[in-house]
């Protein structure tokens, strides 16, 4: 195993002429179903989707986060933990031919997560969902996802339904306009899926399930700060607001800001929670 790292360590740091894209939006906002739009305008090869590597309709390698049962394990998948997954990923990434690629994240921190541990090199231009979406289409889209827990994939159904039939839910055909100038490929089919951690079901979230989430949120931002006490308050339109104390270390250094460090929490807890969240309050305890 240590002679394989130390292989596709020298391989992957001897690309020359990749380019990476990122796509970065809030969980929900329509990310995987223009990512496809995004690849066809700018040629783009490949894209890394929740734990995905995606070469036009087919899935070249990996393992799907909105196939694992539980908010947790589909945090590790899409971010590549697991080794196994990640050398899977790498030994594909070697044997294709391509010169641009692009990762699918709702922030930045995820992105460059996913560059580091799959070794790929640093982020050329970062794409916004704002910038190729209409607000419209962003409102439609968080709406699908948080009342009724529809995830998209971007490939065919047949691709997902070989390995995941049980999240599939339906497919849809995508056309291009007429004044896209697109001209080998009119358009392309994507799968509307329903995973087990997505289930549009409220009922069993409490303090003690959403406790576990923000752990494991703070542990995969920063291990040293650990989580004192987290409080929920449910809003009429079924969004929650959250009340979070945190331990940190004295004259330990957080990475970024208190407010990116909010929209982090937030955008991890929407995308595989399934639970919206309309505001992060953060109260820093030091020790120590």
């Amino acid at each position: 195993m240590f002679h394989m790292n130390r292989v596709f360590k020298f391989a992957f740091s001897h690309l020359n002429g990749i380019k990476v894209f990122a796509l970065v939006g809030r969980s929900g906002t329509g990310k995987s179903h223009h990512s496809k739009l995004l690849a066809q305008k700018y040629h783009i090869d490949l894209i890394i989707d929740d734990g995905l590597l995606i070469r036009g309709d087919k899935i070249l390698a990996g393992r799907s986060a909105k196939r694992d049962p539980n908010f947790i394990t589909a945090v590790r998948t899409a971010v590549f933990d697991e080794e196994q997954h990640r050398e899977e990923v790498q030994a594909a990434l070697l044997k294709e031919k391509y010169k641009k690629i692009l990762i699918i994240g709702t922030s930045e921190k995820m992105i460059n997560k996913i560059i580091n541990r799959l070794e790929l090199p640093p982020v050329t231009r970062v794409f916004h969902i704002e910038e190729i979406a209409t607000q419209e289409e962003i409102e439609t889209a968080m709406r699908i996802r948080f009342t009724e827990g529809k995830h998209v994939i971007p490939v065919p159904s047949i691709e997902i339904t070989r390995s995941y039939p049980q999240i599939v839910y339906d497919s849809i055909k995508v056309f291009f306009g007429k004044k896209v100038p697109f001209k080998k490929e009119k358009g392309f089919e994507k799968t509307i899926v329903r995973p087990e951690f997505s289930r549009p079901d409220k009922d069993s979230l409490n303090e003690v399930t959403l406790n576990q989430m923000v752990k494991h949120c703070i542990d995969e931002y920063d291990k040293v700060i650990k989580v004192k006490k987290v409080r929920l308050n449910q809003n009429k339109n079924m969004s929650y607001n959250l009340n979070i104390t945190l331990q940190v270390p004295l004259r330990h250094y957080i990475g970024q800001s208190m407010s990116e460090l909010q929209s982090y929490i937030a955008d991890c807890i929407e995308k595989y929670g399934g639970i919206r969240i309309e505001g992060v309050s953060i109260e820093i305890e030091e020790w120590g």
